[in-house]
């Protein structure tokens, strides 16, 4: 269990450390966060609906926070390159999150022009019928963009980093609301960054295993 979670707390730190120097990036995931508590909420009484928000309101702005204003290239606060970090991310780099964010663009599409989905489902009548396939749809590519890669990383890092990603992709919501609440009012602030002063003197990543090329 300790294994378990030293490796939740190293993949949360790389994370952090990496992907959220961005002060709009943070808020954005402040956001998304509420949102994704809202969505699991709804999971229990209209699961089509909780898709929508997970994907509509919570992905969109945490995926615009990394696309548009997270930083790129060398990174000076941990002396890595861009290459590096997409190279040794767990979860979903960048590439990949274009690949999954194409596909979930392209469910509406799809049920668009098969509304039976070539014979799989019963065919909506009405927008709102049509809106609650697409939910469904969008909540059976979350759960296999998920497990999708849970598989991916039991082959190619074994269980404990695979489980440990899966804990943290679950959990990140209730861990960056208390991680991020203070950025909206740095961003008031005129802080565009965060100055990351913590990095390579506190916090998990302190104590953890130095990777090679990367100074913490």
């Amino acid at each position: 269990m300790q294994r378990f979670l030293r490796e939740v707390a190293e993949q949360r730190w790389d994370d952090h450390r990496f992907y959220h120097q961005s002060r709009i990036n943070q808020t954005l995931h402040l956001i998304s966060a509420i949102s994704f508590l809202v969505a699991y909420a709804l999971l229990f009484v209209d699961p089509a609906m909780a898709a929508i928000v997970g994907w509509c309101v919570s992905m969109v702005t945490r995926q615009s926070g990394h696309f548009f204003f997270e930083p790129r290239g060398f990174d000076r606060v941990n002396q890595v390159t861009d290459e590096y970090k997409e190279a040794v991310k767990v979860g979903y780099n960048m590439q990949r999150k274009v690949v999954l964010l194409g596909v979930w663009a392209g469910v509406p599409l799809l049920l668009w022009l098969q509304p039976s989905l070539f014979g799989l489902i019963q065919p909506a009548t009405g927008f709102d019928a049509f809106v609650h396939d697409v939910g469904i749809g969008w909540l059976a590519l979350g759960v296999g963009g998920l497990l999708f890669r849970v598989l991916q990383l039991l082959w190619l890092k074994g269980p404990l980093s695979a489980f440990a990603w899966m804990f943290k992709i679950l959990t990140d919501p209730f861990h960056d609301i208390g991680l991020y609440w203070r950025s909206p009012f740095a961003l008031m602030r005129g802080e565009l960054l965060d100055p990351m002063a913590h990095v390579g003197h506190d916090g998990p990543a302190a104590s953890m295993p130095q990777a090679p090329g990367v100074t913490r």
